[in-house]
């Protein structure tokens, strides 16, 4: 699983290569394995692949213009009536997309909706009206997905900080 965590970084820059059925099948079976508060599962995912709703959607917050030239969208939404956790649970299942995605040898990236955008939280109700997602959801992220258009570097051992693990007390 280590091996897995060196290689996940965040990628801007895919390559123009459809990902195939099958990969994107797993890393969405990967984030319905996600654990959920309460165990409700209460996320739901839209994939996008469609060139100008990938385009619309990199126009809704400063930080999402590369999605547009990734060959997948997913896009995290929560039910807020089912859940309570609406960020972890989002999040938990969005790094079990990263994770899966790199054993798949695909790259992605979480690019923040929920309270993003200028002004701040605009982001949230554009991407729900552009991908018609009900009121009672909220959106945490979307991922693009796709081949890296350059492998990107592993993290390594020199990244450890002992000086960061407190034992006991603070």
């Amino acid at each position: 699983m280590l091996s897995a965590i060196r290689k996940r970084r965040s990628v801007r820059v895919f390559l123009k290569r459809e990902v195939e059925p099958k990969k994107l099948k797993e890393v969405l079976k990967a984030a319905m394995c996600a654990p959920t508060s309460w165990g409700t599962r209460a996320w739901e995912f839209v994939v996008v692949g469609d060139r100008e709703t990938k385009k619309a959607l990199s126009s809704s917050t400063a930080h999402a213009r590369f999605v547009k030239n990734a060959p997948l969208v997913a896009v995290i939404c929560y039910n807020i009536k089912k859940g309570r956790r609406f960020r972890e649970d989002s999040s938990i299942a969005a790094e079990h997309i990263h994770l899966e995605a790199v054993n798949q040898g695909l790259a992605s990236c979480f690019v923040q909706v929920a309270d993003a955008g200028d002004p701040p939280g605009s982001a949230e109700p554009f991407v729900k009206k552009l991908l018609g997602i009900p009121d009672e959801y909220r959106i945490q992220c979307m991922m693009p997905l796709g081949y890296a258009a350059r492998e990107p570097a592993e993290h390594t051992d020199d990244e450890f900080d002992p000086g960061k693990i407190h034992r006991e007390r603070f």
